[in-house]
């Protein structure tokens, strides 16, 4: 699977880049895991988060440019550190370890194919929490039908309506088209929701829409 990144078509910027051999795309991954951070997040939905709080694993860079992002370190400036695919399985048992809810991972589009080969070996080696897809949205059709019975919950931010607002704000084209495509594809996998006895979501999708300060919704 990770042949594909010979030829990146991953998101829908479709760089074309040979990310095997070093080059580097819109998003700026390479062929290598980077991960800024993981953590027990208290304050996602409160569906996700529960009382235990959510398994997040933020990962750097991301195929948006967002002139707003509340994590510009890590999606633009790609503040990380670089690991295997078998350490980010581990850390995946980890966070389980600690009695999170579930298993968040933030803006994953630009390492979906080996993130797939880290949920197979994680759930092969105990892992059983639900797993979170917690996305910009922005996304191939194709990249998320391949997330199919792996991914439990899709957390898509629909960011906006208008696609002008897209090409100014997040510098992509036709982000309302690709966004909601994407997002019925997400539906169609992951059905109606599913809760525990505990309030906390184990299958579904929620979607979030952005509300902008006025400064940049003039």
């Amino acid at each position: 699977m990770l042949e594909e990144l010979k030829c990146c078509k991953i998101c829908p910027h479709r760089c074309k880049v040979n990310r095997l051999e070093g080059e580097i795309g819109r998003c700026k991954a390479t062929d290598t895991i980077k991960v800024a951070l993981y953590s027990v997040h208290d304050f996602e939905e409160p569906c996700i988060s529960g009382n235990k709080g959510s398994g997040t694993v933020f990962f750097s860079n991301c195929n948006l440019n967002c002139v707003f992002c509340q994590n510009y370190e890590i999606s633009q400036n790609g503040r990380g550190k670089e690991i295997t695919i078998k350490e980010l399985a581990n850390i995946f048992l980890k966070q389980q370890g600690k009695g999170v809810e579930n298993i968040n991972l933030v803006t994953p589009t630009s390492y979906v194919f080996q993130i797939i080969e880290a949920i197979k070996l994680a759930r092969k080696n105990g892992l059983i929490l639900p797993v979170v897809y917690n996305t910009n949205a922005y996304e191939n059709l194709d990249t998320i039908k391949m997330l199919d019975g792996l991914v439990d919950i899709y957390l898509p931010d629909l960011k906006y309506s208008q696609n002008q607002l897209g090409k100014r704000y997040s510098k992509v084209d036709n982000y309302f088209e690709i966004a909601t495509s994407a997002i019925l594809e997400m539906q169609r996998q992951v059905g109606k929701t599913k809760l525990n006895d505990d309030g906390v979501m184990e299958k579904g999708i929620i979607v979030r829409h952005l509300v902008l300060p006025r400064k940049y919704g003039k």
